[in-house]
């Protein structure tokens, strides 16, 4: 199929398989890239489902070769959007428990979730390269679907926090060579949620600025960690930055918590982090 062809296919949303949600509903999945700009898989993409702590089960995406958005619509959309990067340590994605779950959560405020399955294993340019392409997909598609192409986030996890921090922070110039009119769209997000954000810190400690040049037009964030997770200096080093360059934005810094919990009830701190980020997302949107 030609670019041209792949465009008009990708415009109108209608590429790739349907995804099952868990209460029965056909999710919309599209397709980010046309099959001649993807890598032939070396090994087959698959879900391994293992326990969490001895607690829950979560799903494990491994050898993700061909990235999609999953479209999650909220019943009754306030105009936001809202891509979900899940954690993983570029190695995996937490797919239920990062992802699914977390758009589900977003609709019942109102927002319409696109869950972003992004290239793993150690494939960060890559990954970096599926979210840009995400954030400018989902600008076009709100153009004609009644959602706010000025309202639209990312939300990232662990190294998802890591990559929409990189989405933030690197958009002035593209990844890669445009596919189609899509590419004509800002990659930039509107704002961003930053939930245990990993690999922010450089070797002496401080912001990997190199990789993450806040400055101030870098999009306003939602940051939220505990005080034991050893990734906490470097969510404080991204947070400095953000208030030196004046992007007004809010730090929770958790007394007990847990990386890699999402929403799940494992404690009273860090896993109340939905309510105050839906207090904080509905005042910056309100701006």
């Amino acid at each position: 199929m030609s670019e041209l062809m792949w465009a008009l296919v990708a415009m109108i949303l209608c590429v790739g398989a349907a995804a099952r949600g868990a209460e029965g509903k056909e999710r919309e999945t599209i397709e980010l890239w046309p099959p001649e700009r993807l890598q032939t898989a070396k090994e087959d993409e698959k879900g391994v489902e293992s326990e969490w702590r001895g607690k829950w089960k979560i799903t494990r995406l491994q050898h993700v070769s061909k990235p999609t958005l999953t479209v999650f619509p909220a019943e009754k959309p306030n105009g936001a959007s809202v891509i979900v990067c899940p954690g993983g340590g570029y190695g995996i994605l937490a797919w239920d428990l990062e992802g699914i779950e977390i758009c589900q959560w977003l609709n019942t405020i109102g927002v319409t979730g696109f869950l972003l399955k992004y290239r793993v294993p150690r494939q960060r340019d890559a990954a970096f390269a599926d979210a840009q392409r995400a954030v400018s997909l989902v600008r076009r598609r709100a153009k004609g679907s009644g959602l706010d192409p000025r309202r639209i986030g990312i939300l990232g996890f662990s190294a998802g926090g890591h990559l929409a921090a990189r989405t933030c922070t690197n958009f002035a110039q593209r990844a890669y060579e445009p596919v189609d009119e899509a590419d004509t769209e800002s990659p930039r997000p509107d704002f961003a949620v930053l939930i245990y954000p990993a690999y922010l810190a450089g070797k002496d400690g401080g912001l990997d600025a190199k990789t993450l040049p806040v400055a101030k037009d870098t999009p306003p964030a939602f940051i939220a960690i505990a005080t034991n997770d050893r990734f906490t200096p470097g969510a404080l080093a991204y947070f400095g930055a953000l208030r030196a360059a004046k992007v007004r934005s809010e730090l929770h810094v958790f007394r007990d918590g847990s990386h890699g919990c999402g929403m799940r009830p494992v404690d009273k701190g860090l896993t109340t982090w939905p309510a105050l980020c839906e207090r904080w997302m509905a005042a910056a949107l309100a701006r």
